[in-house]
């Protein structure tokens, strides 16, 4: 089994899609880590991850905002690509099983602070055969699978 989780801020608002009749949240995260160099310099990495959460449950969509940060856990993948200079590229991707919504930046003027309550989280059904909840997916219904 191989899982990945990540806490970092969006980079850009989410992008909602529907592929073959399926709904996917398209965001990515950015965790960045201090350390010191050889020479005791501090130093930034940054590190992307490119996320798809395939889901029904689109109603977390409006909080997905540049700035916000989140706590991500899925499955990983690593993907090639070819850059414009002709060299190859590698990209991390995550298909997300679920999020979570930790705060925002409050940059930008955004004195919401995102228009929710740290704390709030997402996951995908366990099966598709799962009996739909009632509120009809609303965002602030209470999630069952939580493990604790």
């Amino acid at each position: 089994m191989i899982k990945l989780t990540a806490i970092g801020n969006l980079g850009k608002d989410c992008v909602t899609n529907t592929v073959n009749g399926k709904n996917v949240i398209n965001f990515n995260v950015a965790h960045t880590e201090k350390f010191r160099d050889a020479q005791g310099n501090q130093k930034d990495k940054t590190i992307w991850v490119e996320c798809a959460y395939w889901t029904d449950r689109t109603g977390i969509a409006p909080y997905l905002r540049k700035g916000t940060q989140v706590y991500v856990e899925g499955t990983p993948d690593i993907r090639t690509y070819s850059k414009n200079d002709g060299t190859t590229g590698v990209s991390l991707t995550l298909r997300v099983l679920s999020v979570q919504l930790l705060g925002s930046r409050g940059e930008g003027g955004d004195s919401q602070g995102g228009g929710y309550s740290s704390g709030n989280s997402y996951a995908a059904p366990a099966s598709s055969a799962a009996p739909a909840a009632a509120g009809g997916g609303n965002y602030s219904e209470p999630m069952d699978d939580l493990p604790f």
